[in-house]
């Protein structure tokens, strides 16, 4: 693709894209002209990574530099997830409370289209409360929303044969789960639950499992994932 391309796709001006390049941080491009390059599909992601951890994580171009050198030892795997969390993990998320008002700008921000917002709603996939009238989501579920966007732009899709049911169905399995702790630890000490002591040690032991149930299931899939083009390719 042009340059100009480039610039439409990633939204990051020209200059900047050629400053990445004289710095280091984006390699060449192979040139097609004496005034024209082709830029692969390749820099489309590699910008979106470098933009995610100046904008999430404030890194100089000089740390960005040398994360990227080391991820070109890991795994196709590993590099392709990265952008996701520069994307995503943002540390400052963390410490501030980010909600939004209304279904149109719960749309305008995750860009995922109307209708499958009120459909995830109806699966309780996203979730929202009524506050006067208005509609409140969460910052969880502004990450749902663009975390649905991004896996249909990024080919799985109703149209690419991914069937959206399936995040129902997950979202079922957890709220089962969720219930089944609730049932079995909070219930019986039900007294003590309503503590502000208990209260903290829950949000914490919360925040904990949260973190269990995503690397581990992280750490399952790409293992299965592994396996899987093993399989199809020995020599992988």
């Amino acid at each position: 693709m042009k340059i100009s391309e480039l610039v439409s796709r990633t939204n990051v001006a020209r200059e900047t894209i050629h400053y990445y390049i004289r710095e280091g941080v984006l390699a060449k491009p192979r040139k097609m002209g004496k005034n024209t390059a082709d830029y692969d599909e390749g820099y489309v992601d590699q910008i979106r990574i470098i933009k995610g951890l100046q904008d999430n994580y404030y890194l100089p171009l000089s740390v960005i530099k040398k994360i990227l050198k080391s991820q070109k030892k890991k795994s196709v795997l590993e590099q392709s997830s990265l952008w996701i969390h520069s994307e995503y993990s943002r540390p400052i998320d963390l410490l501030l409370s980010e909600v939004v008002a209304g279904r149109d700008r719960f749309v305008e921000v995750t860009g995922l289209d109307r209708h499958w917002v009120e459909q995830m709603e109806t699966w309780g996939v996203i979730g929202s409360q009524d506050r006067d009238g208005v509609r409140i989501y969460s910052r969880d579920d502004v990450v749902i929303g663009k975390l649905i966007s991004d896996m249909g732009s990024s080919g799985f899709g109703p149209d690419d044969g991914y069937d959206p049911e399936e995040l129902r169905r997950m979202v079922d399995f957890f709220r089962t789960v969720a219930k089944d702790w609730m049932m079995r630890y909070i219930e019986p000490t039900f007294e003590t639950a309503v503590s502000e002591d208990f209260t903290s040690k829950g949000g914490q032991f919360t925040e904990m499992m949260s973190l269990f149930f995503y690397h581990a299931f992280r750490r399952i899939v790409r293992e299965e994932f592994a396996d899987f083009l093993k399989n199809i390719d020995p020599d992988k």
